[in-house]
């Protein structure tokens, strides 16, 4: 029952342990589900599930029917127009990355949309070319073809050679997109989108950091037009740099001062498009400007050959034949193209996300996955490259208006118009040029330098993953850092559990809350009652911890006091044999003269006998090991008598720790000290039953629902069910325990204007 007095209540109810709970309220039996029943209900088949699962599989069969023509369809053209023409130079500029040539770049912005609009659940990501994933990409091209390379430097043209390594090089690119499309799907229709849990906003930040740097070096090659060797092996950023500063006085300044010219413009009016984006009703299309100026200067001026530039070349219109994969790159990447399948979708999804709790509306994980790996397998096949989300391309999409797919589509034709029609206007424009493109999309991705400082105030341990993220994917580059990270994300979320805060609770405000010791003055602890919270799962990496640190609160080993005890007992025995032991009242009288009994060393046998329970049956009397015993047998003398374990942040045990947290328990029992687990849930105290935890010794009465019922109880069975706690205020919380004629013990809380001692 609970009364409201004021802002304060009044509780009365039984002290409950788990069994008396739910023997009262009836407990019902649940059957789990085994993984049989789930297999039967995920093959099971009716009219609705089939209907559910289509719409789930061609989400545009849900929205498309309800589009609003009048209100929409305005806006998504002029999203669609100005997301295209982002799309088509970015994709120009990124195909560098990939280290193939641009016209392809512009495939990879076209394909993907095409399949997405018809499968992706988010209404306003854009999906296509994306720096970090083009980064990863040209990495395994580079590493696949520099063995190629070294075999067609014998060949009898230097013109055929570059043919045939851009061939190789577009045969790489594909392949490994459609084997990261394959993953993709393959684990959306598995339904583990959830793997992308592993990726922490933390790790995502550092990587994308690293991999804005691994871009800034990639296209310093363009910008000063030198020529790099291929590096792919750790330390391979550094090697590039080296090869850049060693060959710095043969930069072509003509490709130097147009990329930092085109560089600082749109790095002004980025920050202008974003400082009045609220007054702005399109944002400046910067990009598409400087493009169409700089091929006019380069056409005009003639830089090609004037200043021997190097030039994006000719762009055939039309699209060229779809492309085979190969089935032995499959073998050579399959590791590279599970990163880029995970990251790509990470990032499309974190993308996704915000953009569906601004607008709010659902998304599906698995299905974005399936999306995105049919946009992928589509993409590679028709000689494009790997995609997900640029972040600043959706960014453009959502603030120019757009509502729906509809305006991916549109912008997927404003690339198609250039593919089909005007891609030869292009030919004049400076790699340099696009090299700059690329590098003013990094901007955000560079500012989240700033992370560390905000981590390091907030959660050390975050910043620490962030930091070493960068480092590891800077080191060893993008592919095995990620792998790396991943692993170490992974250790420190062990070396959180494997060393928890474990505390020593007492009660706070003679009331029914239990805090920590070190963190409040006026606290009240029962005498001989002691209560450790363990605030992480047990296992097998942490139960020697948490060994340590429960005999650290308590202040002996129980395990040293039972062998004491068990020795002391043995001469006592000895001495009670010969008669030489009399017990009074008092206590023990020794008549013995000159007894002695060395200290032998013992053998295993012997020391096991120690660990067993103390038997005194077989003596006459009782004895009280905190009292003093003859012939000055020297005992440890402990006041605990209870121990209550606080459980409630405990959500697992493994077999092994299980093992452990027995022999403690037995550990404690043996030396008289009762033991109380307070906070579980029931399938924890059902998992403990089903491996035989209990036993003569460990009971499954030791459980409580909370530490107030497991006080309660222990006041009650140590007879101090008529006290009553102490309070130093005039006006605060008391508990009053009664015990019942059918053996319950309640207890009620009310205000108490007076003072009282306990």
């Amino acid at each position: 029952m609970i009364e409201p007095i004021g802002n304060q209540y009044v509780v009365a109810r039984p002290v409950y342990s788990a069994n008396t709970f739910g023997e009262e309220h009836k407990k019902k039996h649940r059957h789990h589900k085994t993984f049989l029943d789930h297999l039967k209900l995920c093959c099971s088949c009716s009219t609705q599930k089939a209907k559910r699962i289509a719409l789930s599989f061609f989400p545009i069969a849900s929205w498309l029917p309800s589009y609003r023509i009048k209100e929409w369809l305005l806006s998504d053209i002029v999203s669609g127009i100005s997301t295209g023409l982002v799309a088509v130079l970015q994709g120009l500029a990124f195909a560098l990355l990939v280290t193939i040539p641009p016209r392809y770049g512009l495939y990879a912005a076209f394909f993907p949309v095409i399949a997405y609009f018809f499968l992706g659940t988010s209404k306003h990501i854009s999906v296509g070319p994306f720096p970090v994933l083009s980064m990863m990409v040209g990495a395994v091209v580079t590493n696949v073809v520099s063995g190629a390379s070294t075999t067609m430097e014998s060949s009898n043209s230097t013109e055929n050679n570059e043919m045939i390594l851009e061939q190789k090089k577009l045969v790489v690119a594909t392949t490994v997109t459609v084997l990261s499309g394959i993953i993709q799907l393959v684990l959306g229709v598995l339904r583990i989108g959830f793997v992308v849990i592993y990726l922490s906003e933390s790790l995502i930040s550092a990587f994308t950091t690293a991999a804005a740097i691994h871009v800034l070096v990639s296209q310093l090659k363009f910008m000063l037009q030198l020529s790099v060797p291929a590096h792919t092996d750790p330390f391979s950023i550094f090697k590039v740099l080296e090869s850049v500063f060693t060959q710095i006085e043969k930069t072509n300044i003509a490709d130097l001062v147009t990329s930092l010219i085109i560089l600082f413009i749109v790095f002004v009016f980025k920050e202008i498009n974003q400082r009045y984006k609220s007054k702005l009703p399109v944002p400046i299309p910067i990009e598409l400007i400087v493009t169409v100026i700089a091929t006019g200067v380069s056409y005009g001026f003639d830089f090609e050959h004037r200043f021997n530039v190097s030039v994006v070349g000719q762009m055939d219109t039309g699209f060229e034949p779809p492309i085979t994969p190969d089935v032995q790159i499959f073998q050579d990447t399959i590791g590279d193209s599970f990163g880029i399948a995970i990251v790509g979708f990470a990032v499309a999804f974190s993308v996704a996300s915000v953009y569906s709790l601004k607008y709010d509306y659902p998304i599906d994980g698995n299905q974005e996955l399936i999306a995105l790996g049919v946009s992928n397998i589509f993409t590679g096949s028709f000689r494009g490259f790997a995609g997900s989300t640029a972040l600043s391309r959706s960014g453009v999409q959502e603030s120019t208006g757009g509502k729906t797919q509809v305006a991916g589509l549109l912008s997927a034709v404003i690339v198609l118009i250039v593919i089909v029609a005007i891609a030869f206007l292009l030919a004049p424009l400076q790699k340099s040029v696009l090299a700059a493109l690329a590098l003013g999309n990094l901007k955000g991705m560079l500012m989240q330098f700033a992370e560390i400082g905000r981590l390091w105030r907030k959660d050390k341990y975050d910043c620490l993953v962030w930091i070493m993220t960068f480092i590891l994917a800077i080191v060893l580059g993008l592919g095995l850092g990620l792998a790396a990270s991943v692993a170490f994300q992974l250790l420190t979320i062990v070396f959180r559990t494997q060393f928890p805060k474990c505390s020593t609770l007492a009660n706070i405000g003679r009331s029914n809350i239990y805090k920590d010791k070190k963190d409040y003055s006026d606290m009240y602890e029962p005498e001989g009652v002691k209560i450790f919270r363990c605030p992480s799962p047990i296992y097998f990496a942490n139960i020697g911890f948490f060994k340590q640190k429960l005999i650290d609160a308590v202040g002996f080993t129980p395990l040293r006091i039972l062998r004491k005890r068990n020795k002391a007992l043995k001469k006592i025995r000895k001495l009670q044999k010969r008669g030489l032991l009399q017990v009074t009242p008092k206590g023990f009288i020794c008549t013995a003269d000159g007894f002695k009994d060395s200290d032998e060393e013992l053998d295993n046998n012997q020391i096991e006998e120690l660990d067993q329970p103390i038997n005194t049956t077989d003596l006459p009397f009782q004895i009280d090991w905190n009292a003093d015993l003859p012939l000055n047998i020297m005992v440890p003398k402990i006041s605990l008598h209870s121990l209550i374990l606080d459980f409630s942040a405990v959500s697992f045990l493994d077999v092994s720790s299980m093992r452990g947290l027995k022999t403690i328990l037995q550990d404690f029992i043996r030396i008289n000290v009762d033991v109380y687990i307070v906070g579980t849930d029931d399938d924890f105290i059902e998992k403990l039953a089903r491996c035989e935890f209990f036993d003569d010794e460990v009971k499954d009465s030791i459980f409580f629902l909370t530490i107030h019922d497991a006080v309660l109880h222990i006041l009650m069975k140590k007879d101090y069910s008529t006290s009553k706690f102490n309070f130093n205020q005039k006006k605060e919380m008391k508990s009053d325990f009664t015990i019942n004629t059918n053996g319950g013990l309640r207890y009620r809380e009310y205000q108490v204007p007076l003072e009282t001692k306990f």
